[in-house]
């Protein structure tokens, strides 16, 4: 089998992301990438993107290099790569990350590389389309800064996004079983209190802890791979509304079709993950307390509270457009004030994924979002 990490490393290759004066006059400049001899001809016969859906794309692609960065992150060491589950390979024993993500689905380290694929591929696709529509692609390398885990299994590589303190908003776990919705003001409470935790092992240390005779693996890797479940989710809840957010903005219709089938993929993860976090806090494994970091995950089926039942993986149906209007199950929020770019760049610095990041890559994506959300759907 291909290691999906090492898929990960074949990036498209294009020319630096940042030319001099990148701010200059409140306007992002991206690096033009050569476009491939094989879609030259074919991008001088098809239109040029709009100004709209070129900003749009060119956010998407961004988003996306981020989630594959943090991503990659999570399949070097809960993924099937080079730890192959002993289901695959019976000579090969999995980590205690491993392990423990597993307790939460058995199939979790192959979703694990399957999403971490997903994204490479949206990030690829994008930047690809760009270019081949005359427009210019996304190329984040020189911000690949950040240390990220020490443990064994991490490729040690510079890093966009950091998991190691990360401060998850769970309130989207209340919000999917809720018939009240973001876009006509309503608010959510957190389902878990996650703040300034690690979701992958820092070190080899973390891959240690006091055992439960309650799972498999121990408390302490349990913990941190209940935040990463939950992380995942958050993660995925808020591409779904990203895209269909911005799919409201677009002019081209094969654009459309590039931000809806990707949009879809994005769901599909979701809901994966919906189903993957309910896992951690209810029997066998919750309820448990991690000795060494604190964290408390709490049984959700006692009590029984249905803004936090484990077992409602499906959005409930809630208010849309009109409170006046009968409740229908959606994705939401789905405005830019909750869902657009501008909220995204937010809500992921909130989350602490760019924690210790330069202050010219936090100017360079909130650029590239306010120009995502200042697009216009052109008649």
């Amino acid at each position: 089998m291909e290691n999906p990490v090492n898929n990960i490393k074949r990036s498209v290759n294009r020319r630096s992301f940042m030319k001099s004066g990148l701010l200059a006059g409140g306007a992002a400049t991206i690096g033009a990438g050569l476009l491939a001899n094989g879609t030259l001809a074919r991008a001088q016969e098809t239109s040029r993107l709009n100004e709209g859906d070129a900003a749009i794309l060119r956010f998407l692609a961004a988003a996306e290099l981020i989630e594959s960065d943090l991503w990659t992150q999570y399949a070097e060491l809960g993924g099937i790569g080079d730890n192959r589950p002993v289901e695959v390979d019976p000579n090969q024993e999995m980590n205690n990350y491993q392990v423990a993500l597993s307790n939460l689905d058995g199939d979790g380290p192959q979703y694990i590389s399957s999403n971490t694929l997903d994204e490479i591929s949206h990030a690829a696709f994008l930047n690809a389309y760009l270019e081949f529509r005359g427009a210019e692609a996304v190329n984040f390398d020189e911000f690949r800064t950040l240390e990220g885990s020490s443990a064994k299994g991490s490729s040690r590589i510079k890093r966009l996004t950091n998991l190691m303190h990360l401060n998850v908003d769970t309130s989207w776990y209340v919000r999917y079983r809720s018939a009240t919705n973001p876009d006509l003001s309503a608010t959510f409470p957190q389902a878990l209190t996650l703040k300034n935790v690690t979701a992958i092992p820092r070190d080899n240390n973390d891959f240690e802890g006091a055992s439960n005779p309650n799972f498999p693996g121990n408390d302490h890797v349990q913990a941190i791979a209940n935040v990463a479940a939950f992380h995942f989710g958050y993660i995925e809840q808020g591409g779904s509304s990203l895209y269909a957010s911005l799919s409201q903005k677009v002019t081209d219709l094969e654009v459309l079709k590039v931000t809806l089938g990707i949009g879809g993929d994005e769901i599909a993860h979701f809901l994966e993950w919906v189903d993957f976090a309910d896992n951690g806090v209810q029997a066998p494994v919750a309820p448990f307390t991690d000795k060494i970091s604190g964290l408390k995950f709490p049984d959700f089926f006692s009590p029984l509270n249905p803004l936090i039942q484990p077992s409602l993986i499906f959005p409930v149906p809630c208010e849309f457009i009109s409170s006046k209007l009968p409740h229908v199950a959606i994705i939401r929020p789905l405005t830019d004030k909750f869902g657009g770019a501008v909220a995204t760049i937010a809500s992921f610095t909130a989350d602490g994924l760019f924690f210790g990041q330069s202050e010219k890559f936090l100017k360079t994506v909130q650029q590239l979002a306010v120009e995502a959300d200042a697009a216009v759907r052109l008649a």
